[in-house]
């Protein structure tokens, strides 16, 4: 069930990332307040993966799924261009996330 909650932490951190950015600054309200929503069910879910595993474990791959996550929007969503090599270093960051979880024993 750890593993549950952190890949939804990891997904809500892509959220409030993305409301925040909609939010215009916090001028948008209904973004705003989807901005920290999105943020207490992230740090929520992250709580609950590290009643279970390990804060080196689950850090990396909470903070990695955001990454990735909001790299994924910012390309679909706000239609930004990244150069081919800044595409090897996401698959890197991918693998990396994979690997710490195959790699971790839980």
């Amino acid at each position: 069930m750890a593993w549950i909650y952190l890949l939804i932490a990891g997904i809500f951190e892509v959220v409030w990332a993305t409301a925040m950015k909609l939010s215009n600054g916090f001028s948008n309200l209904p973004y705003a307040a989807l901005t920290l929503v999105g943020m207490i069910i992230s740090f929520a879910g992250l709580v609950m993966a590290t009643k279970h595993l390990p804060l080196s474990l689950a850090y990396p791959i909470w903070t990695g799924i955001g990454a990735v996550g909001s790299i994924i929007v910012g390309v679909v969503l706000f239609h930004d261009q990244l150069p081919a090599i800044t595409w090897v270093f996401v698959i890197l960051l991918i693998v990396a996330i994979i690997g710490i979880k195959l790699t971790a024993g839980h």
